[in-house]
């Protein structure tokens, strides 16, 4: 019997270069003319192999996805063994904390199909699903982690070997995960380093034997990283246009992670945007979308903030549910990008969704089409969001992207791109080379004209000329201006290039090049086309234009026996009871709905399709009070009770409902307003602020935007009594926090 295999693969953030243990060539697919037909002829030269019975390999990008890769291998005889490898480089995402992230995921979620029919994509292949005890195979993982400074610490979310230093100057270290390992979760690796914000350069020798003059991987390479501690404005920014793009897909329903007790996506999607809501400035215009099959929008455009237009939004966050069908979030973009622009408010678009897209590539070009008048920020929720969309609409648009899995909470990572968006851009960034004579630098990243505060700048570049003596040196600086003051940092670095059989720096740089190129195998220009396979040919790594292929010439004879397909299994990752059907379209059953308001029958048309469904939509049976909603929908989660009753301009109203949150009779309150005839917002207000720096100090990162709210409006309505409110605040509540927080 004689056996092909295949399977899909994804990598974490970047899309790979790859080699074989067969002899294999990077080739190109587009002629130029008929792109479905000559797109269809790799695939011919691999089946016709297969057909005449000898073994061949062929891996390609999924024509839709740049992070998903579909590897065929065949044909293998009876007991026979075939040892694939493949390679990839990828830049890791920095974390909130200094650490970098590396990710390899044990899961690829089905893509949604739309209205519009995909043909030729990987992503059709039915993989199988077993129970973790019946997987077939283990999984073993050795990472062994280099750096120009030490690092410190490594963790991960499986079971790893203690950290194995491999010099003493602590700059390379190996862990290997834990034997009998069945991948059934992501396994991620946090990385921290000593001197995060120190910039660093690596050259990398090239290949001087290559005879081509314009050949990528002649001259050497260099890879410089920019982590600036740039400083906090004292100012932040009050106008803009905030909208904010939420996935109401059925597979929201599903946990963020398959951890124990992890938090459904749309109640933590819900968390979010009330705090993203309570944390905008007065004087600011916003809107809120969600989309599915199809799309609605809160208000017919963007609304100027207010304690009216507020409320209203609140009210239907609060009743928002995973119950608009599919993932199609093209429409909804085209929508928002039409409405005409607010002067003086510049749009910045905040973009939450599982991924769980076919056709990224179009998706992408939509808002790289409107780049010019808005910024994009973007979160992936979940295991398998695709990494291609997330990074993808952030990095065209000159925003930030995140990845929310495990235990991370979207709830913080949003705030953190909110603060960020209120910040005053750091702009006339530049960066310029000092280099020896005869010596210079071709830039190979896209301009960035952007930075923020916490955000890292990569840019690579080939150094063409002649190399100096081992003792030169050369200098990288980096230049940018921040609310008029200008800033630099400056390295200087050994121009004594490393060889590196790999070629890492060099396929990242390419990598990079190939990102603002190749926009897809069928909407990619022309011109951009024959760039993108002069670069994915001369370097070995992967693009939509380009396949790897193998025919083993070296058999003698032909493989005997009969055909077997065999697919390899994947585990199942999450309990029956939270699987999604197998088709978003699909409504959501009764019983794996957690509203808990009755629900009635209804029929909604979608706004751009004119056609119309059933499925259950949540609608409240009789109006409901703040409290009786807070209660019913946030359980016993004070700290987004406390927040969801926090008026627009950062106040609070002394009522039953605070009291309530604090543990105190509404008597108790009113007694205990240390100052006669003080405005009771006031003392309720100085009270919620003591509330979140006693019992949610481990969520500022959530809350700080709008606790900063709340102490200027004390600052401007009652600063002359403001410290006896708090001193009385803080003995009521017998909190131990330091009065000084009040201070501006």
């Amino acid at each position: 019997m004689r056996m092909r295999r295949k399977c899909l693969w994804r990598p974490s953030l970047c899309s790979p270069w790859m080699t074989t243990q067969l002899s294999t060539a990077l080739r190109p697919w587009w002629m130029g003319r008929k792109l479905k037909q000559n797109y269809r002829r790799r695939r011919s030269i691999y089946e016709s192999a297969i057909s005449n019975r000898r073994q061949a390999f062929l891996l390609e990008e999924d024509k839709y996805s740049r992070d998903v890769f579909c590897c065929n291998v065949g044909n293998l005889n009876p007991g026979s063994k075939v040892a694939l490898t493949l390679k990839y480089v990828q830049e890791l995402p920095l974390e909130a904390d200094g650490a970098l992230r590396y990710v390899l995921p044990a899961v690829l979620n089905p893509r949604y199909r739309g209205s519009g029919s995909f043909e030729d994509s990987c992503l059709d292949m039915k993989t199988p699903i077993v129970p973790l005890e019946d997987l077939p195979y283990t999984f073993s993982m050795v990472a062994t982690i280099s750096s120009q400074h030490g690092i410190e610490r490594i963790q991960s979310n499986c079971p790893f070997s203690p950290i194995e230093y491999l010099g003493e100057d602590k700059t390379s270290a190996q862990v290997s995960l834990a034997e009998g390992h069945k991948f059934d979760r992501d396994v991620e690796l946090l990385i921290y380093y000593s001197e995060v914000h120190t910039p660093t350069v690596a050259v990398e020798m090239g290949q001087p034997k290559d005879n081509r003059v314009d050949g990528f991987m002649k001259d050497p390479s260099a890879m410089v990283c920019f982590y600036p501690n740039i400083p906090e404005a004292p100012s932040p920014v009050i106008c803009g246009e905030f909208v904010f793009l939420m996935d109401r897909s059925g597979s929201m329903q599903c946990p963020i992670s398959k951890q124990d007790q992890s938090q459904l996506r749309i109640e933590a999607a819900k968390e979010t945007l009330i705090l993203l809501l309570k944390s905008l400035p007065l004087g600011c215009y916003f809107n809120v979308y969600g989309f599915g099959s199809s799309y609605e929008a809160f208000f017919p455009n963007s609304v100027k903030y207010s304690q009216q237009t507020m409320e209203e939004a609140l009210k239907r966050v609060k009743l928002m549910q995973a119950d608009l069908g599919g993932t199609e979030i093209l429409t909804p973009l085209q929508i928002i990008y039409r409405e005409p622009s607010i002067e003086g408010h510049p749009l910045q678009l905040f973009v939450f969704t599982d991924g769980e897209v076919t056709d990224t590539f179009n998706v992408i070009n939509e808002v790289k089409r409107n780049r010019l008048r808005h910024r994009c920020f973007s979160f992936g929720i979940g295991e398998g969001a695709s990494t291609s969309l997330i990074k993808g609409i952030a990095r065209v648009a000159g925003g930030t992207s995140e990845f929310i899995t495990g235990k991370d909470r979207m709830q913080f990572k949003a705030l953190r791109a909110l603060k960020r968006a209120l910040q005053p851009a750091v702009d006339d960034v530049s960066v310029s080379w000092n280099l020896p004579h005869g010596l210079s630098a071709k830039m190979l990243s896209p301009e960035q004209t952007v930075l923020y505060k916490g955000q890292r700048l990569i840019v690579y570049a080939l150094l063409s000329g002649t190399m100096p003596p081992a003792e030169a040196t050369g200098e990288v600086d980096l230049k940018y201006t921040l609310q008029g003051k200008s800033f630099e940092n400056k390295v200087t670095f050994a121009l004594q290039p490393k060889p590196d059989d790999n070629f890492t720096i060099h396929r990242l740089a390419a990598k990079s090049f190939l990102q603002t190129k190749d926009m897809g195998f069928r909407d990619t220009s022309a011109k951009d086309k024959k760039d993108v396979l002069k670069i994915s040919i001369d370097c070995g790594v992967i693009s939509s234009q380009t396949a790897f292929i193998a025919v083993n010439k070296n058999l003698n004879k032909p493989v005997q026996g009969p055909l077997t397909r065999r697919d390899v299994p994947r585990p199942t990752l999450f309990s029956a009871a939270l699987m999604m059907p197998q088709y978003e379209g699909c409504a959501l059953p009764k019983a794996m709905s957690s509203c808990p308001l009755p629900t009635t029958q209804s029929t909604r048309t979608s706004r751009y399709k004119g056609t119309s469904y059933q499925q259950d939509v949540c609608r409240p049976c009789r109006p409901m009070v703040s409290k009786d909603l807070c209660a019913l929908v946030f359980g016993d989660n004070h700290l987004v009770q406390l927040i969801s009753l926090q008026n627009a301009d950062g106040s609070w109203y002394l009522d039953e409902n605070l009291a309530v949150i604090l543990g105190k009779s509404l008597e108790d309150l009113l007694a205990a307003v240390p100052v006669k005839d003080a405005d009771s917002s006031s003392w309720a207000t100085v009270l919620a602020v003591v509330w979140l720096h006693s019992n949610a100090k481990q969520m500022k990162g959530e809350w700080e935007l709008l606790e900063k709210k709340a102490r200027t409006w004390i600052h401007i309505h009652a600063a002359s009594i403001m410290q006896e409110l708090v001193k009385a605040a803080i003995a009521f509540t017998k909190s131990s926090m330091d009065p000084s927080i009040f201070a501006l």
